[in-house]
């Protein structure tokens, strides 16, 4: 190549000479730099970097500051339910034992509403619930939706909320029966006649708008068992109406079918850790211990729908009676009780839910609601029962999945006040259980339990995986033959272009499949508050580019996935490229403050991670640093201020190759951290390289290359061009030295000469 003698001064920092010389061969190596910055330009970019944090700090607060969806007080939480019923003209009433709200117009009953949250555990794509508030009426439709709390990512700081708020309201007057689909289609529209409704579904927010649908009807689906008739799943046991034998008090007792439960009261005194007669004197009674010097609470309490405990205990008129009033499939059981703990208490009213005793069964609350069975009439127990005047009977619904044929519990809650500011309370539990010859077993077929929802993606996707699967398969071939492969430098050059354009095309645009600091802050809460690796399944494209990238930081370290694999990181490429054929003048970064702004991105890393676990919403909207939302999942199509931030880096990276991937980007920061455990040192170097020879370090882009020779591997992308250089014998300037000296060294080639005697004849 020739060398290039400029006879002005300032030319001579512009074009800087390289000479290597080997055995008396000279190559003069041309390196072009842009003229050396003044330290007003470095002040500049200082200043530059110091506006971008500011952006970080300051833009997504302000631009989200005031998205808050949670109802904060109950109040605040009434005022949502009776928004969703425009029929409502009285305040909601809450059963505490199902977390389900019963809303009335006068004195009718005309639906309910309840949190997701107490009914589903789905994660949503941030690794947190979905809470929603859901409305049913009386017939199993949706009344109405509203988000309380989520931490989606693209709804909060991509999208925004509108798209989501627009989802949700075409579920209203839709009943939760129906199969709904998101489509193309005419929102509502059937499929025939079939049960199939099509929703409108929310481009690049796939994921989290299954886990929302999922989370709805699941939800539904479970309080419509527990509250709505027409839901009912019957009991897997009925009861034998063929079964009666003839009882007295003491036989019932004797055989448990009325269980009779004392609690000593030193038992409680020991749970509460108080004297009974600490607390105040209306809320014990203990006449009986200063009378009998016996302290105690007796409760007595029994199944009545079997008739050998239903007719024995009130006479035949009063359990044909109490058939007559049970609605099919409801049951019921009576209570009573004496001694110092009244299980009703004073402020109990007949018709309500008690809160003083409830029943469970497998870690199941069944409400109990008392049906006022004996307003107009008394008791008629057998001889030898206690006369008591709290003798009450409840009902439990059909939607409870009451079975009385398994074992159960009574639970008597202890709630006393030893004044007016402090009060004390534990809980106590009875078992009770019942003999199966009172009841006949149904066999119901068993329901084939349905595919986890992350499978069902899955299966949604398979043409997505498999191309996804088929490109990384190429990519790892190509890593492991790099030095074949790159014999051919410029059909590799063509190889790694079409690569990127897969890349950025396909697996960012198409597939959604950026990879961002949100999914390692999942990952880093995740290994904090327990990990579930179903909450990573939701996007199988994201999960498959996890693991990958994870198992390539063993062996090639950070720069598979950012010189290969990272959307944006190409984008900033092909800008690069543009840059070169346009002749861009690149800004030339002193080696002191580039050293300086390397370390900027670990400081955002630091930040993110550090904030997550007191934070989740502050991290996620810190985590706008990152462009990648704006640039590729959402094409640009956002407000203003995030395509402009996103548009200056790319701007910036015109002047300085890949700006943001080398000085801000907190997954690098993250994956070069990680990428320490690599276990091979794949680029190939040669003895010359630095000493004296400096044409790779000039051609890396990115600066990865350090004067001696040595690559720096938390900053190396693996663009492989250094391999390229060092294969290609017409660039390498090693190689073509050796080939010179070579030549040089060979010894001379004697032709042979033919010699004939004597006179030649014309």
């Amino acid at each position: 190549m020739t060398t290039l003698r400029p006879s002005r001064q300032n030319l001579r920092s512009k074009y800087q000479t390289e000479e290597f010389a080997a055995s008396g061969y000279q190559t003069s190596i041309l390196c072009i730099s842009s003229r050396p910055i003044t330290p007003v330009y470095q002040g500049l970019n200082l200043a530059a970097m110091l506006l971008l944090l500011l952006f970080w700090l300051v833009l997504p607060g302000a631009a989200f500051a005031s998205e808050d969806t949670g109802a904060s007080t109950q109040q605040d939480l009434e005022s949502d339910i009776l928004a969703l019923f425009p029929r409502a003209n009285r305040p909601p009433e809450l059963d505490p034992t199902s977390g389900i709200w019963s809303v009335y117009q006068l004195n009718e009953l005309i639906g309910y509403a309840y949190e997701s949250n107490n009914f589903v555990d789905f994660k949503g794509f941030s690794g947190e619930r979905i809470n929603v508030l859901i409305g049913l009426d009386m017939d199993g439709r949706f009344t109405g939706l509203h988000i309380l709390n989520h931490h989606e990512p693209i709804f909060l700081h991509g999208l925004g909320p509108k798209p989501l708020k627009e989802f949700i309201n075409q579920y209203p007057q839709h009943s939760l029966s129906e199969h709904i689909l998101f489509s193309d289609r005419k929102t509502g529209q059937g499929d025939g006649g079939s049960h199939n409704t099509y929703f409108d579904g929310v481009t690049k927010a796939t994921v989290s708008i299954i886990v929302i649908n999922d989370t709805i009807l699941s939800s539904a689906r479970e309080v419509a068992r527990r509250v709505l008739p027409a839901f009912a799943q019957q009991a897997p046991a009925v009861v034998r109406s063929d079964v009666f034998t003839a009882m007295d008090w003491q036989a019932l007792l004797a055989s448990e079918f009325v269980k009779h439960w004392t609690i000593p009261s030193a038992d409680l005194e020991t749970k509460l850790g108080h004297s009974l007669s600490s607390y105040l004197a209306d809320q014990v009674d203990l006449s009986q211990a200063e009378r009998d010097g016996d302290s105690k609470t007796e409760l007595y309490y029994a199944y009545l729908n079997a008739p050998s405990i239903g007719k024995n205990l009130l006479g035949e008129e009063d359990y044909q009676r109490l058939m007559t009033k049970l609605s099919d499939g409801e049951q019921a059981i009576a209570i009573m009780s004496s001694g110092v703990y009244d299980y009703l208490g004073a402020d109990f009213r007949p018709g309500t839910i008690p809160e003083r005793v409830s029943l469970e069964q497998n870690n199941i609350p069944i409400t109990l609601r008392d049906i006022n069975f004996f307003d107009s009439s008394q008791p008629n127990l057998p001889e030898g029962a206690p006369a008591l005047d709290n003798l009450r009977i409840f009902k439990i619904r059909p939607q409870a999945g009451f079975d009385p044929s398994s074992a159960m519990q009574l639970i008597l809650n202890v709630k006393l006040d030893r004044n007016h500011l402090v009060h004390d309370s534990i809980y106590v539990k009875s078992d009770y259980e019942l003999p199966d010859k009172l009841f006949s077993q149904l066999s119901t077929p068993e329901a084939s339990k349905p595919d986890a929802m992350w499978i069902k993606i899955w299966k949604g996707r398979l043409n997505d995986i498999a191309i996804l699967l088929l490109g990384l398969s190429l990519l790892t071939v190509a890593f492991s033959l790099q030095r074949k492969i790159v014999d051919h430098s410029r059909g590799f050059l063509w190889c790694r272009r079409g690569f990127l354009l897969f890349t950025l095309v396909y697996i960012g645009v198409y597939a959604q499949g950026q990879l961002s600091i949100v999914n390692l802050i999942a990952l880093f809460m995740g290994a904090i508050n327990g990990f579930d690796i179903t909450v990573f399944l939701l996007d199988p494209i994201i999960f498959i580019l996890l693991a990958y990238t994870a198992i390539s930081l063993v062996f090639w370290g950070r720069g598979l996935f950012c010189g290969w694999l990272c959307p944006f990181g190409v984008m900033q490429e092909f800008l690069a490229n543009a840059a070169s054929k346009l002749g861009i003048k690149q800004w030339h970064i002193s080696p002191p403050l580039h050293r300086h702004l390397l370390k900027l991105k670990y400081l955002i890393l630091i930040g993110l991670l550090g904030t997550a676990p007191f934070s989740l919403t502050a991290a996620e909207k810190m985590a706008e640093v990152e462009p990648f939302k704006t640039a590729v999942t959402l094409t640009f199509v956002r407000d203003w201020p995030f395509v402009m931030y996103a548009a200056i880096l790319l701007v910036l990276g015109l002047f300085i190759h890949k700006f943001y991937c080398r000085y801000i980007c907190p997954l690098g920061a993250a994956l070069a951290i990680l990428g320490k455990i690599h276990r091979f040192e794949w680029l190939h170097r040669r003895r010359e390289c630095g000493s004296p020879c400096q044409l790779c370090k000039h051609r890396c882009g990115i600066n990865a290359i350090d004067k001696t020779g040595s690559i720096d591997y938390d900053e190396c992308i693996q663009c492989l061009e250094c391999v390229v250089i060092l294969q290609d014998p017409a660039q390498c300037a090693a190689a073509m030295s050796a080939e010179k000296k070579s030549q040089k060294t060979r010894a001379p080639r004697i032709d042979t000469v033919t010699i004939f005697e004597g006179n030649s004849t014309p």
